[in-house]
């Protein structure tokens, strides 16, 4: 049986990314009903909307969504769409495994961990006050009436964690670990600090671990997280963390497993996920055929797995780490030097993932 799947190729690169997923997607045997749906800056320039609702019912209508890198502007200009697509569909559970592969170069061979963000409170919940308006100023007031001092001239940004996002969450990942025979779940925080939001979500997660009695549970500081990542990463399994610090950490762990180039994800809901790449939408290769496809193949590899199609989900992730391995057509990043003129366009790497797949 065929699966519906939203098929988002993006802006700048993801198109070209997108249709190097799609192309290793079907070579494995599985068969897709493609709904291709559009989103992004391209969009945005062509229809003043960069999230249409046609896309948004789509993925509403099949429950699976693949989409390419799409660009948001900095400062200005509209709100991500990632960050709509998560918060339109209730995708809470951000999933980033951080898993190093042979041929990569790291100072973390072996690494493997897996980082559980929230996706839809704390700083990242878009409750914004513009420094300078109206609304600004009665926060400014609001607050001062509730015995703090705030700048006038500030911007405001609140920060939203609930028992709800945090107990489902901190299950998200508990489930994760017992599902994919992980042994240890961390819960990530700045708790000393940030008392009665980051205080609830520790103790939420503490709640959590209760229920899970055959899984070890622990927790760290943030900023001490970091420090101990990246001298002894070995110690950690899977990271669950609230939306701003999953955010950061995340990206740390795709530097330690060689770049964003390698870092797939994950956007799970109880009702639908989206499945992307880590990084951006890198538009000065727009149409090079150049950029290295890997982040959203194994996005690909953890849609396969989260449709049933475990099979093939891991016959992908082993050809595309086969492919890396060999180092023989692999982009220019992937080369030790990267002007390497045997290193292979986007297209390419997807026909090799192909040939292995063959294999």
């Amino acid at each position: 049986m065929a699966h519906d799947v939203t098929f988002i190729p993006g802006d700048g690169t993801g198109p070209e990314l997108a249709e190097a997923t799609r192309r290793a997607l079907e070579a494995t045997g599985v068969e897709f009903n493609w709904d291709v749906q559009q989103a992004g800056i391209d969009e945005f320039e062509r229809t003043g909307n960069p999230f249409p609702p046609e896309t948004l019912a789509s993925v509403r209508r099949t429950k699976v969504g693949i989409k390419g890198p799409t660009t948001t502007p900095v400062g200005s200009g509209f709100r991500s769409v990632n960050v709509q697509l998560r918060k339109e569909l209730d995708l809470y559970a951000c999933l980033r495994p951080c898993k190093a592969y042979e041929g990569v170069r790291t100072r973390y061979p072996g690494l493997d961990l897996v980082i559980m963000r929230e996706n839809t409170e704390d700083l990242y919940a878009g409750i914004e006050y513009e420094q300078g308006t109206a609304e600004a100023a009665r926060m400014i007031e609001v607050i001062a009436e509730l015995g703090s001092k705030v700048r006038p001239d500030s911007g405001i940004s609140i920060k939203p964690i609930s028992i709800f996002g945090s107990d489902r969450i901190v299950e998200a990942a508990f489930e994760y670990a017992k599902h994919n025979g992980r042994h240890k779940v961390t819960a990530v925080h700045k708790a000393n600090i940030m008392k009665f939001t980051d205080g609830l979500f520790l103790d939420v997660a503490r709640q959590v671990a209760t229920r899970h009695p055959e899984i070890e549970f622990e927790d760290r500081i943030v900023d001490n997280l970091c420090n101990q990542l990246v001298s002894r990463p070995e110690e950690y399994d899977v990271l669950v963390l609230p939306n701003l610090y999953g955010d950061i950490v995340s990206d740390l762990g795709a530097g330690m497993i060689g770049g964003l180039g390698f870092a797939g994800g994950a956007n799970i809901g109880d009702e639908a996920a989206v499945f992307e790449a880590t990084h951006g939408s890198a538009p000065k290769y727009k149409g090079l055929n150049r950029v290295n496809p890997t982040a959203l193949m194994l996005s690909g590899v953890y849609m396969l797995r989260h449709i049933g199609e475990v099979d093939a989900g891991d016959r992908l992730e082993h050809a595309i780490a086969e492919v890396i391995r060999k180092g023989e057509k692999v982009t220019f990043d992937l080369k030790k030097d990267r002007n390497d003129p045997s290193a292979v366009g986007t297209a390419e790497f997807a026909d090799a993932v192909i040939e292995e797949l063959g294999r």
